[in-house]
């Protein structure tokens, strides 16, 4: 297997050779590993990735979050924070998940990058576009995959997706030969003309999945997309991500199913009540908190996390009662 090293900042090839280097390598069908931060990149298994492998090298970060907030108002609690100081970064040809428990905060980030939600404060860019000032251009760079996306009972397989492709703008002979890729990619043509009230659990999703790659997005999230799937549905949900992150797209994943996590993800990040507790590779993770058992590496940090919110609860009573 071939390895790639970079220290610090990816640095772009300089020399003709450094090129034909990966060219040569991926005819072998090695994979290349480099390293940013913590980052791991895996690329590619054919030759014509090696020009998006080069590509990539010259923008390493296809999302960049910095010190992201978004607050309610709420009637009981005063100012609540949904999201409070999120900081992350994820690659082309990167898993990145975002794993925690239900109301962490999960699901808002990723509304806010797919530009649904506007943030309180600080800076969310999708393929160097801002959320705020540039949502139409994030939308035309992501796609998003929910295990609750609606689907038209009367619509067609092809008849949904082919619509999406349009509201995208996509010409229609370059629109027909992206659906023809799809359907025979996502293993869809035996259903192409099934209505949505008469598809299975399953179907439904390779159509949201299909909905979300036609205009062939750099950047995909997987929202709790493989929540109520059964077992087989969702292993080859997860068989298609792995693809997509070898064909070098950058990829979030959100759930809360740990397992998942572990057997998909490059590098993850724990969410609770709103704030990201820590990140990075599962083995920096294990090797940082001394913890083999992902499971208990997990609830500890959860439980660390909500023993000194506690505390600090505890003091400011304390403070309060005292006058000070």
């Amino acid at each position: 297997m071939g390895t790639l090293r970079l220290s610090g900042r990816p640095r772009y090839f300089a020399a003709r050779r450094d090129a034909a280097t990966v060219l040569r390598g991926s005819e072998r069908r090695g994979y290349y590993t480099s390293r940013l931060g913590e980052t791991r990149l895996l690329y590619f298994a054919a030759r014509r990735d090696a020009a998006t492998f080069i590509r990539s090298l010259e923008r390493p970060n296809m999302i960049q979050v910095q010190h992201l907030s978004k607050l309610y108002e709420d009637l009981h609690r005063g100012t609540f924070a949904a999201v409070d100081g999120v900081s992350f970064t994820v690659a082309p040809g990167e898993i990145f998940g975002l794993l925690g428990p239900n109301g962490a905060g999960k699901t808002t980030v990723l509304r806010i990058l797919s530009t649904v939600l506007r943030p309180t404060s600080g800076i969310a860019n999708v393929a160097g576009y801002d959320v705020e000032a540039d949502p139409a251009e994030v939308r035309r760079r992501i796609g998003f995959v929910s295990n609750n996306t609606a689907m038209y009972d009367r619509m067609t397989a092809w008849e949904m997706a082919e619509y999406f492709g349009r509201l995208h703008g996509m010409d229609p002979d370059h629109l027909k030969d992206r659906l023809e890729r799809l359907f025979t990619q996502l293993r869809m043509n035996d259903f192409r003309d099934v209505p949505g009230g008469k598809m299975s659990t399953g179907m439904k999703q390779k159509v949201s999945i299909a909905r979300a790659l036609v205009h062939d997005p750099p950047v995909l999230v997987f929202d709790e997309a493989t929540l109520g799937l059964d077992v087989l549905v969702a292993r080859n949900l997860l068989a298609v991500i792995r693809d997509l992150r070898d064909c070098g797209k950058c990829l979030i994943f959100s759930t809360h199913i740990m397992s998942e996590v572990e057997r998909l993800c490059d590098r993850i990040a724990i969410m609770h009540r709103g704030r990201i507790l820590d990140s990075g590779t599962l083995e920096t993770l294990r090797n940082r908190h001394g913890q083999e058992d992902f499971e208990e590496l997990f609830f500890g940090l959860l439980s660390q996390h909500e023993q000194a919110e506690m505390g600090l609860m505890n003091t400011e009573l304390l403070n309060t009662g005292t006058g000070r």
